[in-house]
């Protein structure tokens, strides 16, 4: 072999040993392979009203298989596994583990086309130019009572306790949930929602969608960080109409997160919040 063959071989030895990472060379020279850590289940559900199947997340409490309890069910919107759902998965199993909140089955649906799925319609020029597809939020409500909440409850060992959670444009068709189709969930959790879409409408419209719905008891949850102008004034609008017309069957509240930010807010306003929908009785 000639001087330059061995330096060569040599180079390649010494530059695979440099970049395969120590504990990884380590583990394949005993023989040791990785597995899976499995936090859920992922279904592809067939949809008439999509005429597609979409994603559906599900974790269960770890007790769940052997307990044969009925447990309440949080939904996440913008729940695919790329998205919000092993961030919230992952607070209510911190509850079960501590014991600080009640088991409850995490039920994420994926967003595939946000502002299609998630805006009611806008009649700004502007946002219908730059999002052509938006504003069809009243069929993936209909998705969500349709075949969604269906699907769970056949297949999982239910309470019929139901909340909806979501943030920005998640946020946003949780409070429009709320107003239209308050019946569908129990509680609503709305993390820093884009009411400024269409101009804040849907907050100047509440007042009246308030004084219309029943006395049923439900709970209302809303948080905002210090997100500006654009974000805040339609909350204000929000939450003076609340003051002034919700009826005393809904509990709702109001949290200013001022040292939030849009990008920052939403782990600790859902851990507060499931501190509250899911609080452990008291003895």
């Amino acid at each position: 072999m000639s001087m330059i063959s061995v330096r060569g071989l040599l180079l390649t030895i010494v530059m695979a040993t440099a970049f395969t990472p120590a504990p990884y060379a380590q583990a394949l020279d005993m023989g040791v392979r990785a597995t899976p850590i499995v936090i859920g289940s992922s279904w592809a559900v067939p949809s008439n009203v999509y005429g597609a199947t979409r994603e559906i997340n599900v974790w269960l409490p770890p007790g769940y298989a052997g307990s044969g309890k009925t447990y309440p069910v949080l939904y996440v919107l913008d729940g695919g596994q790329d998205q919000d759902f092993h961030h919230i998965s992952g607070l209510a199993q911190l509850g079960t583990v501590v014991g600080t909140t009640r088991d409850v089955i995490v039920v994420g649906i994926a967003s595939v086309d946000r502002r299609n799925e998630l805006a009611l319609p806008t009649q700004d020029p502007e946002l219908i130019a730059r999002y052509p597809t938006q504003g069809h939020s009243d069929r993936f409500r209909r998705f969500l009572a349709e075949e969604v909440q269906p699907f769970v409850e056949t297949r999982f060992r239910t309470s019929g306790e139901t909340a909806l959670m979501g943030e920005s444009l998640a946020g946003l068709f949780v409070v429009e949930t709320f107003l239209k189709e308050p019946q569908m969930f129990d509680a609503y959790v709305a993390v820093s929602p884009s009411l400024w879409w269409d101009g804040g409408e849907l907050a100047r419209q509440s007042g009246a969608r308030l004084r219309d719905q029943s006395n049923d008891p439900r709970t209302l949850i809303l948080t905002l960080g210090d997100e500006g102008p654009e974000m805040q004034a339609p909350m204000d609008v929000l939450t003076a109409n609340l003051r002034d017309h919700a009826l005393p069957g809904l509990s709702w509240s109001f949290t200013p997160r001022p040292t939030e930010t849009h990008a920052t807010i939403y782990h600790g306003a859902a851990l507060d919040a499931f501190r509250k929908l899911y609080a452990v009785p008291t003895p």
